[in-house]
C-alpha cells in the first residue's frame, strides 16, 4: 500500500511540474501513469483525481500536438481534462487555441456568382436572389459563431501568449465587419432586386451592391491572412533515404543504399557537366531475405531513387508473382509477360517469390521456363530495355538456384545488385511493435511488451517467421481482443480505448488440464522410462536455472533413441516428452511430427534432401520422430535413405536446440543405422528401452481404456483375458489391449441388441466373458493379425 501511494505522489508531482514548467512526458509514459491512476483510484480524493487527471490529459493533447496531430484525439484529450477539471489552465488555453485554428475553414466556401450590368432582367433577378441567399446563409453563421469566438477570447484574457489573445481581437473584429456588410449588401440585394422588376431601373442599386461585395472579399482574404502561419509547407517528394533511415534495423542494407545512391548522383552529377557517360549500370535487383523483413518496402524506395535521379520516368511498382505471369496453354505466357512488362514501363516491375516461377521436376504443362526466358529475352529487346527496372525477391536459397534456370538471367542481375535483408533482432521486432501500436494511437504496456516478446519467441521457430508482418499480425489480433472484451459501462476509462497491456497479448487456447509429467506417470508400466524421462527434465531445468543464474551449463543432449517392440509406448511416450520439453521452456512449440522412411526418401537424385529438409522443417520447435528409423539405412550404392541420413546429421547441427530428433525401432537394427554414419551416432547421447508389457500390465491397459468410455470388464471376462494371453505367444503388444477391448465392445453391442432391445445403463456400460471370447477368437484367427 504504501508503494502505491508514493507512486501516485510522484505522479502528482511530475505531472504538476510539467505543466508549471514546461516539461512535457510522452504519451507511453503518461498512459502508464493514467493505468496506474485507474487501478488505484481508490487512494485518491475526488479532487486529487480531478487534477491529476486534467493534468495527464493536458499533457497527452500536449504530446499529440508536439507530433504535429492537431486532430479528433488531440480534441478529445483536452475534453477530457476539462471533463474532470472544467478549470484547468493548461486545458483551456489548449481549448482555447484548438478553436482558434478550428475557424480557418469558416469562409472557405464563401462565393458570389458574377454580377454584370449587361445581364438581362431575369439574369440579374436570380443573381440578386442567390445573394439574398448567400447573405441570410452567413449572418446565421456568425450568430452561431460569434458566442463561440468570444468565450475563447475570454480564456485567453490571461494568457502570457498575447499573440493569440490578438488574434482573437482581430477575429472578433473582422467577424463584426463580416455582419455589418452582409447586411448591407442584403438590404442592396433586396433594393437591387425591386429596382429590376419595378418601373423604374437604377445603377445606383448596383453599384452598391458591387461595392459591398467587394468588401466581403477583402474581407475574406483578410481572415485567410489570420491563419497564414498554420498553413503546412508544400512538401517536396520525401527524400527516399529519409524513409529508409527512418526504418528500425537494416543497418548494413542502409549503408549499401546510402552508397548506391551517391553513386547515382555521381554518374548524374557528371553526365550535367558534360563527361562522357554509359548508362550501362544495371537498374535491376534481386532482394533475398526470409518473409517481412522489406523486400517490398525497399522495391519501393528504389522506384522512388530511380524516379528522383531522373533514370526512370515513374515511381510506380508494379507487383506481380507466379500466377499473374505463368499462363495455362500454349503462347499465354508470352502474351502475359509482354502486357506485363508494357504496364511497367517507366517504373518497377516487383516479382515476388521469383523462384516459384522455376519447379523442380516441372512437366511439358508448366510454363514457368517459358516465362524466365521470355522475361530475359524482353529485357534486353529494343523497345523495353533500359525503360524499366525488374526486381526479384524471395527465399535466399531458392534463390541462388532460380538465377541459373537460364544462362542470361544471371547476368541481367549483377552481384553487386544483390541485396540480402536479414532477420530482425527481437528488440527490433519489439520497437516495429511499439511503432505500429503507435501509429493506431495505441501504446503498450510494460506487460504488453512481455507478452509480445514472448510470442514472437514462440513464433520465431524457422526460416518462415514473417519477421515484421508476424509482428503486425499478433498487434492486429491484440487490438481485437481488447475491442472485443471493452464494454462501455465507463466510457471515462479512456485507457480501455488507447492501451494494450498483457493480457490482451495472452492467446486464448484450449489446454488439457493434464500436465505432461502427470501424463507420464498415468502410463501403465515403463517405470525405468518414467525415472529416465523425468531425470533428464531436471538436468534441463537445473541447466535453465544455472543459465538464469549466470553460471556455466553442461550442454544439453535432448536427440534420444528408443528401441523396444511395436506397441510399446514409444510414440505416446515421444508425444509426452515434446511437451514437457515445451513446459520447461527448450522447446517453443513443443508438437510432435512422426515420420518414416517415406516422408524422407524421393524417387530421382536431389530430391530426398528438399524432402527431408521440409519435413525437418515441419518439426522444428518440437520434436521429430522417425519411427523404424533402421529402414532409412540400406547396403545398397543406389538407395537414397543414406541421403536422408546425412541431410538429418547436417540440419540438426544447424538447428541446434530448436530440433529434437526420435529415432524408433528394433534395438539391434537401429544400432546397425547408427554406425552407418559416424557424425549419426555422436549426435544421440540417450537411449531409452521400451521392454514388452506383461500380462498383468496389459490388463491394467484394458481397464483404463474401457474405463475412459466408461465400459467395465466383468470380474470373469479378466480371468478368461488373463489365462489366453499367458498361452498365446505375444511380445508385450499394448495395441493389442485396446484392440480387445474394441473388439469386445462391438461383440457386446451386437449380443444385446440381436434380439431384444436395451435393458439398463448398467448393462450397457458391462463387458462379459462372452464378449471377450468372441474379441479373441477374431484376433487368433487372423482379423487382428496386424496388432502382434
Amino acid at each position: 500500500m504504501v508503494n502505491e501511494q508514493q507512486r501516485i505522489a510522484q505522479i502528482k508531482e511530475e505531472t504538476s511540474k510539467a505543466v508549471r514548467d514546461g516539461k512535457y512526458f510522452s504519451s507511453e509514459t503518461l498512459l502508464d501513469y493514467l493505468t496506474f491512476i485507474e487501478n488505484n483510484s481508490g487512494l485518491l480524493s475526488t479532487e486529487e483525481m480531478a487534477q491529476v487527471k486534467g493534468n495527464l490529459f493536458s499533457l497527452l493533447a500536449i504530446d499529440r500536438k508536439n507530433k504535429g496531430l492537431d486532430d479528433r484525439l488531440f480534441q478529445t484529450w483536452i475534453n477530457m481534462a476539462l471533463h474532470h477539471d472544467p478549470s484547468h489552465k493548461l486545458a483551456l488555453q489548449l481549448k482555447s487555441e484548438n478553436n482558434y485554428r478550428e475557424k480557418k475553414n469558416l469562409f472557405e466556401e464563401l462565393q458570389f456568382p458574377s454580377i454584370r450590368e449587361t445581364d438581362n432582367r431575369p439574369a440579374k433577378k436570380k443573381i440578386a436572389e442567390e445573394y439574398i441567399e448567400i447573405c441570410k446563409k452567413y449572418l446565421d453563421i456568425i450568430d452561431d459563431e460569434w458566442d463561440d469566438v468570444e468565450k475563447a477570447y475570454g480564456l485567453t484574457k490571461n494568457d502570457p501568449d498575447a499573440v493569440l489573445l490578438s488574434l482573437y481581437e482581430r477575429m472578433l473584429l473582422l467577424l463584426q465587419e463580416f455582419q455589418s456588410h452582409f447586411s448591407h449588401l442584403l438590404k442592396a440585394s433586396e433594393e437591387y432586386k425591386e429596382s429590376i422588376t419595378g418601373v423604374f431601373y437604377t445603377s445606383v442599386h448596383f453599384e452598391n451592391v458591387k461595392n459591398h461585395l467587394q468588401r466581403i472579399k477583402d474581407l475574406k482574404k483578410e481572415w485567410e491572412n489570420l491563419f497564414e502561419d498554420e498553413e503546412p509547407l508544400s512538401e517536396d517528394h520525401k527524400n527516399p533515404l529519409e524513409e529508409l533511415n527512418n526504418m528500425i534495423g537494416l543497418h548494413q542494407i542502409k549503408n549499401r543504399i546510402n552508397s548506391y545512391y551517391q553513386f547515382l548522383q555521381y554518374q548524374k552529377k557528371r553526365e550535367k557537366l558534360g563527361f562522357q557517360v554509359k548508362k550501362d549500370h544495371s537498374l535491376n535487383m534481386v532482394f533475398t531475405g526470409n518473409p517481412g523483413t522489406g523486400k517490398t518496402t525497399l522495391a519501393r524506395l528504389f522506384a522512388k531513387i530511380y524516379h528522383q535521379l531522373g533514370l526512370l520516368e515513374r515511381e510506380e511498382v508494379l507487383e506481380v508473382d507466379r500466377s499473374q505471369l505463368v499462363g495455362a496453354y500454349m503462347g499465354q505466357t508470352e502474351e502475359n509477360i509482354k502486357m506485363i512488362i508494357e504496364k511497367a514501363l517507366g517504373g518497377v516491375l516487383f516479382i515476388d517469390e521469383a523462384y516459384s516461377l522455376k519447379r523442380e521436376g516441372q512437366s511439358g504443362n508448366d510454363f514457368g521456363q517459358t516465362a524466365i526466358d521470355t522475361l530475359v529475352s524482353l529485357m534486353t529487346h529494343k523497345d523495353y530495355k533500359g525503360k524499366f527496372s525488374v526486381i526479384l525477391a524471395g527465399y535466399p536459397e531458392e534463390m541462388r538456384q532460380f538465377l541459373r534456370s537460364n544462362p542470361g538471367l544471371r547476368s541481367r542481375f549483377p552481384e553487386s545488385n544483390h541485396f540480402h535483408l536479414p532477420d530482425y533482432s527481437m528488440d527490433e521486432l519489439l520497437m516495429i511493435g511499439e511503432k505500429m501500436a503507435n501509429e493506431r494511437d495505441y501504446y503498450l504496456t510494460a506487460s504488453a511488451k512481455r507478452e509480445l516478446k514472448n510470442r514472437l519467441e514462440k513464433e520465431k521457430v524457422d526460416e518462415t517467421f514473417g519477421n515484421a508482418r508476424a509482428v503486425e499480425s499478433i498487434i492486429l489480433n491484440a487490438i481485437f481482443k481488447k475491442g472485443a472484451s471493452t464494454t462501455f459501462e465507463n466510457e471515462d476509462n479512456v485507457t480501455n480505448f488507447t492501451v494494450l497491456d498483457g493480457e490482451d497479448f495472452t492467446l486464448d487456447i484450449d489446454h488439457d488440464d493434464s500436465r505432461p509429467i502427470e501424463k507420464l506417470n498415468e502410463l501403465v508400466g515403463l517405470d525405468d522410462i518414467k525415472k529416465e524421462v523425468e531425470g533428464l527434465i531436471s538436468f534441463v531445468k537445473m541447466q535453465k536455472i544455472r543459465k538464469e543464474n549466470g553460471l556455466p551449463t553442461v550442454p544439453i543432449q535432448l536427440h534420444s533413441v528408443f528401441t523396444g517392440n511395436p506397441g510399446t509406448g514409444k510414440t505416446t511416450v515421444a508425444k509426452i516428452y515434446s511437451e514437457l520439453l515445451k513446459e520447461c521452456g527448450v522447446l517453443k512449440r513443443g508438437h510432435l511430427i512422426i515420420a518414416s522412411r517415406a516422408d524422407f526418401v524421393a524417387g530421382y537424385v536431389g530430391q530426398t534432401a528438399i524432402k527431408t529438409k521440409k519435413k525437418i522443417r515441419d518439426a522444428l520447435g518440437g520434436v521429430l520422430f522417425i519411427d523404424e528409423a533402421y529402414s532409412l539405412f540400406s547396403s545398397t550404392s543406389n538407395d537414397f535413405g543414406k541421403e536422408v541420413i546425412d541431410t538429418l546429421v547436417d540440419e540438426m547441427t544447424k538447428h541446434n536446440e530448436n530440433l529434437v530428433v526420435v529415432l524408433a525401432g528394433y534395438h539391434n537394427e537401429i544400432n546397425v543405422l547408427l554406425e552407418s554414419n559416424p557424425g549419426l551416432r555422436s549426435r544421440f547421447k540417450k537411449f531409452f528401452h521400451f521392454p514388452d508389457y506383461s500380462v498383468d500390465e496389459m490388463i491394467e491397459i484394458m481397464k483404463k481404456y474401457s474405463n475412459r468410455y466408461q465400459y467395465r470388464l466383468s470380474e470373469e471376462s479378466i480371468s478368461y483375458i488373463k489365462d489366453r494371453l499367458e498361452s498365446l505367444p505375444l511380445k508385450g503388444n499394448g495395441r493389442l489391449a485396446t484392440n480387445i477391448v474394441d473388439e469386445a465392445i462391438q461383440a457386446q453391442a451386437y449380443r444385446i441388441l440381436k434380439n431384444s432391445t436395451l435393458l439398463s445403463v448398467e448393462e450397457a456400460q458391462s463387458i462379459l466373458i462372452d464378449d471377450v471370447k468372441v474379441a479373441l477368437n477374431k484376433i487368433q484367427k487372423g482379423e487382428k493379425i496386424d496388432v502382434y
